[in-house]
């Protein structure tokens, strides 16, 4: 019995004892058939393909670019057709037991421009004074536009934004105590157009009364109190679409992303990045190295006396 004889037999079984959909049969003749054309090549059979021929064939797919979830599904039809003939006697082993799934980069966050930044805190602020005082809409304008300076002058988590205690704006300080996660505590900047917005919001805030007695800087009708998360998502991304930016890379995290990318393309040490941020651990904080590596080469490029 050939590859292509076994190959059948296995989809058979996956078709009538796994009830496995004609897409998914479908997507695993293709990810078989591949490797079996790949061992051809290089003299060998799928069915008697050993471990070290299939790491090699993982391993051509990494070399062609393949990202590693598709090879992770390749891996994964493999397993599955090699325990197929272990249990039906056809091979006395699985040789994809001792294989190591293939390690998934981590992808770069998603982030905005200094000008892409610049053109939504615009549009944040202009839409304050495009409705009266009093006027609907017009809170809802200067809580948004306060927000927004608050996490991109700070870079907190959403979660910390959404749920400020009002004593924050109250001080009027540069610079803020937040608690995270795992309640450990930390000081934050605050930018002076941040503090604008932030009083500017306190005198919107103070003329309704049910906000004024709460305890939190952006206080709402719900559950905990204070502005959901996700109603701060979804205006985030109506003021985006206003201002002429792809809602599909816009969200509060993108604008903490931003906050710690734009530090460090203008100077800032990775580590100072790492407290503002509240990351415990600097390997959390490394998804920005790529930044770095960017400014590292300009800093060279620039002030190396052999630089070209």
């Amino acid at each position: 019995m050939g590859s292509g004889a076994r190959i059948e037999a296995f989809l058979e079984m996956m078709a009538a004892e796994r009830g496995a959909s004609d897409n998914t049969l479908a997507s695993y003749r293709r990810d078989l058939e591949d490797a079996a054309q790949h061992l051809a090549a290089t003299g060998k059979t799928l069915q008697d393909a050993g471990a070290d021929d299939l790491r090699t064939f993982l391993s051509t797919l990494s070399a062609q670019g393949f990202a590693a979830t598709t090879q992770t599904r390749k891996l994964s039809a493999l397993r599955q057709f090699f325990q197929f003939l272990y249990a039906e006697g056809l091979r006395g082993d699985d040789p994809t037991g001792v294989l190591d799934s293939p390690k998934k980069g981590r992808g770069l966050p998603k982030t905005l421009s200094e000008e892409e930044t610049g053109k939504l805190l615009e549009q944040a602020e202009a839409e304050t004074r495009e409705t009266p005082v009093g006027a609907t809409g017009h809170a809802a304008a200067v809580r948004l536009h306060a927000l927004l300076e608050v996490l991109y002058a700070s870079g907190l988590r959403v979660s910390e934004l959404v749920s400020l205690p009002v004593t924050v704006a109250l001080r009027d300080e540069r610079f803020f105590a937040v608690r995270g996660k795992g309640g450990k505590e930390r000081i934050v900047p605050l930018s002076g157009k941040a503090r604008t917005a932030m009083q500017s919001w306190l005198t919107v805030r103070a003329a309704n009364p049910v906000w004024a007695e709460s305890v939190w800087l952006f206080p709402a009708g719900s559950q905990t109190g204070h502005l959901p998360r996700q109603v701060f998502a979804r205006e985030l991304k109506g003021v985006a679409a206003r201002a002429g930016i792809d809602t599909a890379k816009i969200s509060p995290h993108v604008l903490r992303h931003a906050f710690a990318s734009h530090l460090l393309q203008n100077g800032a040490d990775l580590r100072a990045v790492q407290e503002l941020l509240g990351h415990s651990d600097i390997s959390t904080t490394q998804i920005y190295t790529h930044v770095l590596e960017k400014r590292l080469a300009e800093l060279v490029q620039k002030h190396h006396p052999l630089a070209d």
